[in-house]
This record gives structure tokens, sequence and C-alpha cells, in this order.
């Protein structure tokens, strides 16, 4: 087995550059946004002039043509200069959220969609999770009727991310009844639709964290959507989603990376800055060990999103490997969190030293895109080959 840790010259460089660039947007920009519950249009304005929204997106549609790979890069460098969630989640649907439409989307909404979202023009909401269905994706009930050339929407839609700044919604419904399907996970197909307000209501969700960027319920009343707008084939929806599910769980994985770095850094510095007792409190163990200890799960949860989004930009199966980093990435970057908020004391619960929102931040990732322990339920199943539990 060959195995190579070095990154490329190019891999660098995507790093260094987005580095730079969020060097423009500090702390006290994401406080913020989150306080204000107000969308960070200038970082997300300045992420599409750079061409990084675009990164994934074949050359030929007007991307960079490059991979998970790099985008996962991407959005790790981002979060780890303080933007965390608030700003990796105002692009990454635009990476991982469009990945149906590169794989199997026609030429026809290949050509007319993909070109603007490598400009940033274009804002998608992910569509899947319904209220009474939750992670039993099979059970969704929102229906799409055909109607001619066109198909008839109804349905609810919850814990949809920039429905408010978004014109087009990746969205999952049933075509054929759950109770007429061989298997579970036929008969829903997958549309890239106009979040026409006409036919769609939006309410936004108060949470707990992660204010800049809003969280919503859509309900969907007799929209319609041209049959042109279907991604890939009617009644394989659920299939075509995997190349936005698995990409979703290796770039969040990057994502959580970067702001347990970000949030370990702030928790060192002050370490070696704040003196008690006539010593920096980074002298004794137990402040030292923790930190020490989180370095090096960091560094071994930052080992597996790359492994994860290597196996997918290589073809290979990648689903247990993005539910590995996903799942360990969560755990590491809550309890780096909770260790730079407990260094702090008593200053890590005020707002204005930033590890409080980092805290925040970190809870989602247990529960966000998928449970700890709906992951642990598919590596019982899939990986180990345990009898299905639920």
């Amino acid at each position: 087995m060959k195995i190579n840790f070095e990154w490329t010259k190019e891999q660098l460089m995507i790093r260094r550059e987005v580095v730079r660039l969020c060097s423009k947007f500090d702390d006290n920009y994401w406080l913020n946004c989150d306080r204000e519950h107000r969308f960070p249009w200038e970082f997300y304005n300045a992420i599409a002039d750079g061409g990084w929204i675009g990164v994934a997106i074949p050359e030929k549609y007007g991307g960079a043509g490059l991979g998970i790979t790099e985008a996962a890069i991407v959005l790790n460098a981002i979060a780890s200069t303080g933007a965390g969630m608030n700003g990796g989640t105002a692009i990454h649907l635009s990476l991982f959220g469009l990945n149906p439409v590169v794989k199997h989307g026609s030429e026809e909404m290949k050509e007319k969609y993909l070109p603007l979202a490598a400009l940033g023009k274009l804002h998608v909401s992910f569509g899947v999770t319904e209220p009474d269905a939750g992670t039993d994706t099979t059970r969704i009930t929102t229906f799409a009727r055909r109607d001619g050339d066109h198909f008839i929407i109804n349905g609810k839609k919850v814990w949809n991310s920039k429905a408010k700044e978004s014109s087009k919604v990746l969205l999952l419904t049933r075509t054929t009844p759950l109770e007429e399907c061989k298997r579970k996970t036929d008969g829903m197909t997958l549309f890239l639709a106009d979040l026409d307000k006409r036919y769609v209501s939006i309410k936004e969700i108060e949470k707990l964290g992660r204010n800049a960027v809003d969280s919503n319920e859509l309900f969907i009343e007799d929209l319609p959507v041209s049959e042109k707008d279907v991604v890939g084939e009617i009644g394989k929806g659920f299939y075509h989603l995997l190349d936005g599910l698995n990409p979703e769980r290796i770039l969040l994985s990057a994502e959580f990376c970067g702001l347990g770095m970000c949030a370990l850094k702030k928790a060192v510095q002050y370490a070696n800055e704040r003196v008690v007792f006539g010593r920096p409190i980074g002298k004794n163990q137990a402040i030292q060990h923790p930190l020490a200890e989180s370095y090096a799960e960091l560094e071994a949860a930052d080992l597996l999103w790359q492994r994860a989004a290597w196996l997918y930009d290589n073809g290979q199966p990648s689903g247990a490997a993005a539910n590995v980093a996903k799942y360990i990435a969560a755990e590491v970057v809550f309890n780096v969190c909770d260790r730079a908020l407990q260094t702090f004391g008593g200053f890590g619960y005020a707002k204005e030293y930033h590890v409080e929102r980092y805290w925040r931040e970190a809870r989602l990732l247990k529960i966000a895109p998928v449970s700890q322990e709906m992951v642990l339920n598919y590596i019982g199943e899939h990986v180990l080959d345990l009898p299905k539990s639920y």
C-alpha cells in the first residue's frame, strides 16, 4: 500500500489563500453576525469573488474542476480562522448541495445552474429532513404528483439552512407511496425546485447557535416543478442523494476540525498569557494536559476526513469512512471547545472572548447532519454486519 500524507503545492496554495482572504473577517465580525442573526454577505461575496465556491464544480461549467478534498480544505481553512460553522455553512451548501446535480443532473440542468453556482450567484437550500420523519428518510411524506410535463409538490421540510437567501432547493420527495415500493429507498425523486414564495412558506427556527445562517421550516403547497428539474431518474432520488450526503459528512468533518483547531489555538494563547498565583496557568498540568490531549485527538480526526475525501474522489466506497470521520470529529471538537471554555474560566462564558460561540456551534455537531447514534447504527449494520437495530 502506497501512502502519501503530503499535500500538493496546489492544495497548500488553496489553504494559504483562503486563510489570507478570511483574515479580513475577524472574531468580532463573526460575533456581530451571530448576535444580529445577520447573514455574512461581505464574507460570502469575498469567497465568491475569489472563485472558491466553484472549487468542486467542473471546469466546463465555470468551476475549478477539483475534488471534494479541495472543497474540504477550503472549508477547514475558513472554520479555522474563527468563522467556524457560521462561515462554513454560508458556503458549503453550494459545494455538497449541488454535487448530485454534478453527478446525475441532465446536461441542460448543469449548463443552466452550475455556472451561476460557481460564481456564487445561485443559493441552494437542502430539502430532505421532515418534522415527522427525522433521520428516517424513507418515511418522508412530501409528495410530487405528476401533472403533464410538471409535478405538483405538497409537504413540509425542516432544518433548511439558507432557505431565506436561496432561490432553489434540492428537494427530496416521494413520487411513489412507501407502501407500494419493493424497497423502502425506492420511489423517491430529487428535484432542483424553485423556492417560489407563492407556493412555499418559510418560517425561521430560533436556535442555540450558528445564528448568522438561518435554519427554517418549509411549508409547500401545490408547488409546480417542471420535469426538466428532476435530478437524475424518477424514483431513484435517494440513491442520487448519496452523492450529496457522503460529501456533506466529509466537508462538515473538515469544518469541525477547523473549528476545533481555532478553539485550541485561542485556549493555548490564553493559557500562556493568563497569570494566576504568580504563574501562567499553562504551567499547570490540569490546564496543559487536556489541551495537549485535544491536540492529539484533533490530529487524528484531521486525517480521517482527508482519508474519506480521498476515497470519494478516487471513486472508492466512502460511506463508512465519511460516517466515521463525522463521528470522531464531532466527539473530539466538542471536547476541544468545552476545554477551551474551561481554560478561560469565567471569561469563557463572556461573548467577547468568543470561545462560548465556538462551544455553542460545536454542540450542533453531535446532532447534524446526522446524529451520533445513527452513525453508530450505520457502522453496526453496514460495517460490522450486525443485525439492523431499528
